[in-house]
Parts: structure tokens; sequence; C-alpha cells
């Protein structure tokens, strides 16, 4: 029988109240792993009780014996950074070296947050008046949930996790109910690591879990990554339910070749930016705008780039990529590439039909490369999320800029160019979070937050850093006299 997994509640591991379980399954074999709990109402509601209870005590912990659990865990996922990766690939798909990159980024957030003590600090001015001073302090929300996505259970966790519990709020954890196994294996080590009862929970779940979160009471913030429909529905029940919310969305992430780029370097890194973790993450490039001379010798070297690419289980030795998540999403993704050859496009490179050797019930699709993809088409404004590359071509700097402009997401945008001139005027005049030159993944290191601007983020302060710090906590400014005599004069 498969393992049926867990909730996590109060310090311990407990069974949900939820009756129906969900299998859990190998996108690259269909192979079943386990069964995950379809947590109820009553789930929700012990796990807010646990943390609100945990909450009282936790939030008087000075915030140096806060971090220090989060000093222990760094160590716990260092040394048991190989079992975690096995098991993002296994339940996720990707590359064994690639979910080793993805727990790279994790422990850089827990780093991070070891420096609450300073990130958190105030500020304070005496003698605003005569004898009077002036205090601005940083406090705890109280509890706090994230709902994270599938494609990397390894590493967005983190982006929340450290900075609730460090500035002193007590967290609640809905993973996606596609990848639950990391979620698992990770609370292991939380639990190791010695946090306080109830300080951690995690709560497996679909729709109805989330919902349930959305709507606690006793649920101050809300945190979310997924696609713009959830993260706009997430948004607006999270705010109207009087909670903090802060809401990633989906993607369609542009960029402009400029024919003085090295070409070789450039199709390297587009290849990997495109076509890394199966194209599905928010910061995947799936366009790709040529100008001028850039069009020939960028199409041919990338088609090259596309057709070697070695696709399979991302345990085995050599492979390059791996699987997309799902049969419907495969089915998605090959549907929206028949519908961009409809739209008048092109497949220089067609990745659908195809199996893997003995991964013959996989849902793999291959890299795909679309010519002419029309601006105005389906391919150009919707997030595939899947291994597929559009290109596109511009006469001018300037045409480009405007393509990219026209999307309504705003994640990312990059540009490969020799030309500082040119390099500055994109990064300066597109509408994107997070720009890259010469970077095929701009994706912020820990200490910088994650931006997205349009549909890309809903909210006001993103994850990571001291963006992650400001959204748990709540300023408090203090206005004190001490001096016996009242010198105010009228």
């Amino acid at each position: 029988m498969p393992e049926q997994l867990l909730n996590y509640m109060n310090g311990g591991w407990r069974k949900s109240a939820g009756t129906d379980l969900l299998e859990v399954l190998n996108p690259a074999s269909a192979a079943v792993l386990a069964q995950v709990p379809l947590s109820s109402g009553a789930d929700v509601d012990l796990a807010v009780e646990s943390a609100a209870k945990a909450y009282v005590s936790w939030r008087r912990t000075p915030a140096g014996e806060r971090v220090q659990p989060l000093f222990k865990l760094k160590g716990l996922l260092e040394s048991n950074l190989e079992r975690l990766a096995r098991t993002i690939t296994e339940e996720c798909g990707k590359t064994y070296l690639e979910a080793v990159g993805e727990l790279r980024r994790a422990i850089e957030n827990v780093e991070v947050a070891c420096g609450v003590p300073s990130l958190m600090q105030g500020r304070n001015n005496e003698d605003i008046a005569p004898g009077i001073d002036e205090h601005l302090i940083r406090q705890p929300l109280g509890v706090v949930a994230a709902i994270t996505p599938f494609n990397f259970p390894g590493m967005i966790p983190f982006w929340f996790l450290p900075y609730a519990v460090a500035t002193g709020n007590c967290f609640i954890l809905k993973p996606s109910e596609r990848v639950p196994m990391t979620s698992a294996r990770l609370f292991e080590l939380l639990e190791s690591a010695g946090f306080p009862a109830g300080v951690l929970q995690m709560v497996h779940g679909g729709r109805d879990t989330v919902n349930a979160l959305l709507d606690h009471p006793g649920i101050r913030a809300i945190s979310f990554v997924g696609s713009t429909a959830t993260a706009r529905h997430i948004y607006g029940r999270a705010c109207a339910a009087g909670k903090r919310a802060q809401c990633q969305g989906g993607a369609k992430n542009p960029v402009v070749v400029m024919p003085d780029a090295d070409m070789a370097m450039t199709t390297r890194i587009l290849a990997d930016s495109a076509f890394g973790c199966a194209g599905q993450r928010c910061l995947a490039a799936s366009v790709a705008i040529t100008v001028g001379e850039a069009r020939k010798p960028l199409t041919d070297q990338i088609v090259a780039v596309a057709r070697s690419r070695k696709v399979g289980y991302g345990l085995e030795e050599g492979v390059e990529m791996g699987p997309v998540i799902s049969s419907a999403s495969k089915t998605r993704i090959e549907g929206l590439i028949a519908q961009s050859e409809g739209e008048g496009a092109s497949a220089l490179v067609d990745g659908r039909g195809r199996q893997v050797r003995g991964y013959e019930g996989g849902y793999f699709v291959f890299p795909t490369i679309l010519d002419e993809v029309p601006p105005g088409g389906e391919m150009a404004r919707t997030e595939i999320f899947g291994p597929v590359l559009s290109l596109m071509h511009a006469r001018t700097l300037e045409e480009a800029i405007a393509l990219v402009n026209e999307r309504s997401y705003g994640n990312m945008a990059c540009i490969f160019t020799a030309d500082g001139a040119n390099a500055r005027r994109f990064r300066y005049e597109v509408n994107a979070g997070n720009v890259g030159v010469n970077v095929g993944v701009a994706a912020p290191m820990a200490y910088f937050p994650f931006s997205g601007w349009g549909e890309s983020f809903f909210g006001d302060l993103h994850a990571q850093a001291d963006h992650g710090v400001e959204f748990y906590t709540q300023t408090k400014v203090v206005v004190e006299r001490w001096p016996r005599d009242w010198s105010r004069r009228f």
C-alpha cells in the first residue's frame, strides 16, 4: 500500500479528519507514490488553534533565540540534501541537479532569515519636541499561512516560512496536493530543528482546505504562489476577510536578443531558461524576440540545442529535462501548440507525441520551438508552463521593447547584448519586476525580494529578504515623555 501522508499539528503527526484521499503520482512513470488527504475545515480549525496558543509565548521569545532552530535547520537541510532532492525528482519530475539547485535556494532563505535580529530593527528619534522621544518598533502579526505550488516544493515554502517564524509569527503551510511528499520530508527536519510545538503546522488538502484558510478569522496573513487566476481569487478573498496577502501569479517572460550578443552563450543560457524544469517555472523564458540580424543565427542555434536535449527520468544520468507534472498538463500544452499553428506559427522543433523508452506512461513533452508566433495569438498571451519557446522578430530595439510591454504579465524580461546603452534603455523601459541582462533566469538572491508586476503579482510586499520581514510584521509608533515639567507653549 502507498504511504498515507499525515498532517503536522501542535508538534506531532496527525491523521486528517477528512476521509477523501488523492493519489500522488510520479510524472515520469505514472506510478503511485503516496496518498494525500484532503483536509477538512476541522483540520484547519485545529491547526489555527494550536498556532494561536503557541504564539502567546513565541512572540515573547527574543529574536536571537527564535533563529536558533533556523541555524540548526540549515545544517539538517545540508545533510539531507540528497534524500530531499530525490523526493522532489520523484514527485515533481525535474532532474536531480535541478532539485539540488532548488534546495540551495531554500537554504539561502534560511540563512538570510537568521539575520532577523538586525532585519527587524526599528528606528527612533530623541527630542522630537523638548523631552519627548519617538520610536518605531516591529511586532509580529500572529498566525500566518502559505499556499504553495507544485513546481518548486523544496524552495517556495522557504520564501515564507523562515521569515514568518523568525519575526515571531506562527506558520501554517498548505503544500500542493500534487507534491506533498517533499513538504512531509521537510517537516520531519523542522521537527528535529527544535521549534516549540505549535509554531509550525502543515495541513494537506485541496480547494476546500484553501478556502477554509482564507476565511478563518484567526489567520492574519496569506502568502501564495500559483496561476494568475488563482492568485487573483486568493488575493480578493483574503483581503475581503481583512488579511494581508501577497500572491504571486503567472508569467509570460520575454527575452530580447540583439545582433551583437554572443550567440553561442546566449543560446545555451536561453535553452536552460526555456527548457529547465520542463518550462514549469514562473521565470522560464517563453518568448525570444530577435532584433535585426540576430534572427538567423539565434534561430539556427536554438533549434539545434532543442533537438539535442536529453529528455527522461530525472534520476537517470545525463538527463537534461524531465516530464511535465500531469497528463492534463501535457494535453493542455500540446493543445496550445496546435492552436498556435492554427494562428500561423510553425513548429521548427515539435515535442508532441514522443515517448521515453522505459517510461512510456510518463507525461513527457519534448522541447518545442515555434517560429513566427503572432503577437496577438494565444501562445503569445498565455502562460504555457511547459518546454515551449516562441520566436518573434523585430527590426529595432524599440519594436522589441514594445512587444515586451504588450503583455499583461510583468514577472521577468531579459536582454542579451554587448551594448551597455541598449541594456540600460531596456531595463529602464520594460515593464517587469525582475530584469536580466545577459541572464536567462533573473531570479533574485534570497537577500533581495522576488519582484513581479502587473498580473504576475497581487499585493504590495513580495517574498524574501526585507519585504518578507515587512510583510510578516506590523509597525507600532510610540511617542513618550518622562520629564516632570510640561514645556508646551501656545
